[in-house]
């Protein structure tokens, strides 16, 4: 009974400092989420997720010696996690600002469909290059490109929300660009001698 008792007294105590250590790093740990997640749901739930694992971790007493460096660690992973999982949009559904600064989607800059067939053979074509290149693209460079050129977002809201810095940023975009002009080369040439 004396043992039963003690377990007790201790998983009373655990659930006591785990209470405390989220009492004092909410705020704090939210604030950081929060600043590199643009979504707010998507924020509460990492922060949900990384005071989750705390408990599992000292349920299972894995020793955390700087608990908030640990929650920190975990948050930024879970962050990592949320933009690997995010598929960038296909170019069909994308925009880009127009001279007017109005957003004209992809289909508008494309060939009509109702042009006839060889206007719909181009325009399949286009959207299919240009689709397999971004496919080929590393998918850090991928993320920049799309968030930069598609999302119209800009560096320095993309290296807050991923923790990347802006030269870097800027550095995965330039290779990005670099690929996908050699990989879409040959399209061009070929509907420009047409």
């Amino acid at each position: 009974m004396n043992s039963a008792a003690s377990l007790e007294r201790m998983a009373l105590e655990q659930d006591q400092r785990i209470s405390e250590v989220v009492k004092r790093e909410r705020s704090r740990l939210g604030n950081f989420i929060r600043r590199r997640v643009p979504d707010p749901r998507d924020a509460e739930d990492i922060l949900q997720d990384v005071f989750y694992e705390l408990v599992e971790a000292n349920r299972l007493l894995m020793p955390i010696e700087h608990v908030t460096g640990w929650l920190f660690r975990v948050a930024r992973n879970r962050i990592t996690d949320l933009f690997r999982k995010k598929k960038p949009e296909s170019f069909s559904e994308a925009a880009v600002a127009g001279e007017d600064g109005e957003l004209l989607h992809l289909e508008e800059l494309l060939p009509s469909p109702d042009a006839g067939p060889d206007a719909q053979y181009a325009r399949n074509v286009l959207l299919d290059e240009l689709e397999a290149a971004l496919d080929e693209l590393p998918e850090e460079q991928r993320e920049v490109f799309v968030a930069h050129e598609l999302e119209g977002r800009s560096f320095k809201e993309i290296a807050a929300a991923t923790g990347v810095s802006v030269n870097t940023l800027l550095s995965r975009k330039r290779y990005a660009v670099l690929h996908l002009r050699r990989q879409l080369q040959d399209i061009y040439d070929e509907f420009t001698k047409a």
